[in-house]
């Protein structure tokens, strides 16, 4: 049965890192504000605990061995989440403050954010936030680039390297006229849909990338009267039969009776869409980031 994992003194593991990067015993008493007898007993002293020298003494001033390479690597690791820890307790003891930069898809802004948004800012009330409405493509390389901290793409947006987290789901139904002619039907295939004018959304939109893919696995063609990145604009134009148009379900329920418009499901298994937050290295996020992607996750 093996034995139980030593425990080091925090002091002593600074010390023996500060006594590392110095490479001197008086300097790093110096720095450590302790006497030069008390910084060799300590360092002797976790060279008894781990049971190999860690430095070679020389004339010049003190190396590190092989074992004290290692010991060194997992010090700093130490030190440095001590460091992210304490930066985060004093944030939650004084208030975080920060500033976030985020970008998110038409239907995640409109629909699911909004009062994700609210509940963290009245917990985090001193974070300032910078929002914009973007398509996908737009969002994923802005976050690549460092434009943005956080992203909220739809699932299917290629994600280039980016570290993604589940968000939400939304389903997507066929929006259509109440005197079109499918307007009698509970749902209805993609596939039935391409036989009628569209409403198409923008170009580079995750929407208009999702319902190409599927029209050309049919080997088929979308009949694309109009384009227009509005999603009240489309139910407008719905709603005067220019065409069907294809939107989330939760966006477009406040328009159906006052346009008189019928929504449809759409009997396909990507018809529930899945929706992420996007980020470049969750590690690498402020404090505040990491607390607002940790907010949006379920």
């Amino acid at each position: 049965m093996s034995g139980s994992a030593p425990r080091y003194d925090l002091v002593s593991l600074n010390v023996f890192r500060v006594v590392a990067q110095e490479r001197n015993v008086t300097r790093a008493a110096r720095l450590c504000h302790l006497a030069v007898s008390a910084v060799s007993k300590r360092i002797s002293e976790l060279e008894d605990q781990v049971g190999v020298p860690l430095f070679i003494r020389h004339a010049r001033g003190m190396g590190l061995t092989p074992a004290g390479e290692t010991m060194l690597h997992y010090v700093e690791r130490v030190h440095g989440d001590l460091r992210l820890m304490q930066l985060e307790l004093n944030e939650h003891g004084s208030g975080a403050t920060g500033h976030i930069r985020l970008q998110a898809i038409t239907s995640a802004l409109t629909n699911h954010l909004t009062p994700d948004l609210a509940s963290f800012m009245s917990l985090y009330p001193r974070v300032d936030f910078d929002i914009e409405e973007r398509v996908g493509r737009s969002i994923v390389q802005a976050v690549a680039e460092g434009r943005a901290d956080v992203g909220i793409v739809a699932a299917d947006t290629a994600a280039l390297d980016l570290e993604t987290f589940a968000y939400r789901r939304e389903r997507l139904v066929v929006i259509a006229a109440a005197d079109h002619l499918l307007a009698g039907r509970d749902r209805v295939s993609f596939a039935e849909t391409l036989d009628h004018e569209f409403i198409g959304p923008h170009v580079e939109s995750s929407m208009n990338a999702l319902l190409s893919r599927q029209a050309a696995l049919l080997q088929r063609g979308i009949r694309q009267r109009v384009r227009i990145s509005s999603f009240e604009a489309m139910c407008r134009l719905a709603a005067i039969r220019l065409g069907l148009c294809v939107l989330p379900e939760s966006i477009v329920r406040p328009y159906l009776k006052p346009m008189k418009l019928v929504a449809l499901e759409l009997d396909e298994a990507w018809a529930s869409r899945a929706i992420v937050v996007v980020v470049r290295r969750y590690s690498a996020l402020s404090p505040v980031a990491k607390a607002f992607v940790g907010h949006l996750r379920p």
